[in-house]
């Protein structure tokens, strides 16, 4: 069989079951129904991007396929574990280096995911005609339109109430209802957090240029699959350090101390019957957990 990638692109089957994983670990139950049927959700997002060719659509679906049951069998297993100890660490206050260190452990997590994806990026890349190229740039665009329209207005106090409605819609997912004082805490925690979604949103942009030279790249010299791993590991690593923009670094590294102290102060201000919803929703998640990777 091809090993053309299950991957659709540099935003493959690996993009959405990244996000689904982020969302899932946020609190979003939603989230947890779409892993269930990823394979094929990941196809239909994919195809909204690239526009898949008849022959293209042949080998897609059972790379994606593969990509999920790998995922299944040899990584969630090891996320049960990490969420009985999340169980665990509710019944004590929590601290922000524990939180920092869960947050190294799910960055790690998803790197192995991309590492994974790589070699069948990779034949994706290798397969996309000039006009799909054209196609995710347009796709690019309009995400960056939907993000002005829903992170561009209004001015400071606008952007961090919508910012904060979203963390207690999380949170009281997650805990279940918060009264007054907590609200309150979680407001001030939340704004606490740097806000700067013009910076964000160059950040984006940034790394929308830098695929689709990439992928033109890979469109110009057909190198053989083995390089083309190596310029999509590269442009990962690139990727994760901000293409050396310091600003940027910098914005995100205050953004995730921020916000793991706002989840320290949010977890530690609960009450037990709170921390007692938060152990319910884990299991929950274990055990779908369990369910989908057969254990």
């Amino acid at each position: 069989m091809r090993n053309i990638s299950t991957h659709r692109s540099v935003f493959s089957a690996k993009t959405l079951l990244l996000a689904l994983l982020v969302a899932l670990l946020a609190g979003c139950g939603m989230a947890r129904m779409a892993y269930n049927n990823g394979e094929s959700l990941s196809y239909f997002w994919l195809d909204r991007y690239v526009d898949f060719t008849d022959a293209q659509k042949h080998w897609v679906q059972p790379e994606i396929d593969e990509i999920f049951a790998w995922h299944r069998r040899s990584q969630l297993p090891d996320y049960i574990g990490f969420l009985q100890t999340a169980q665990r660490q509710l019944q004590e206050p929590v601290s922000e280096a524990a939180l920092k260190s869960d947050a190294d452990m799910i960055r790690k997590r998803l790197l192995l995911i991309m590492d994974q994806s790589l070699p069948m990026l990779a034949d994706i890349a290798l397969s996309l005609q000039p006009n799909q190229i054209a196609h995710i740039q347009k796709k690019f665009s309009s995400n960056n339109d939907d993000y002005r329209k829903e992170n561009l207005r209004g001015d400071v106090e606008q952007r961090q109430r919508a910012r904060y409605k979203r963390a207690l819609k999380q949170a009281e997912y997650f805990f279940g209802n918060l009264d007054g004082a907590q609200e309150k805490q979680l407001r001030q925690l939340s704004d606490a957090r740097p806000l700067n979604n013009e910076l964000v949103l160059r950040a984006r942009q940034r790394r929308q240029k830098e695929i689709i030279a990439l992928l033109n790249r890979i469109r110009a010299e057909q190198p053989s699959k083995e390089v083309a791993v190596l310029i999509l590991g590269d442009y990962v690593k690139r990727s994760l350090d901000h293409f050396g923009d310091a600003q940027t670094k910098a914005f995100y590294q205050a953004y995730e101390a921020a916000t793991i102290h706002q989840v320290a102060g949010l977890i530690n201000g609960t009450t037990a019957r709170q921390k007692e919803h938060a152990v319910h929703n884990l299991q929950r998640w274990i055990d779908d957990f369990r369910r989908l990777s057969g254990s």
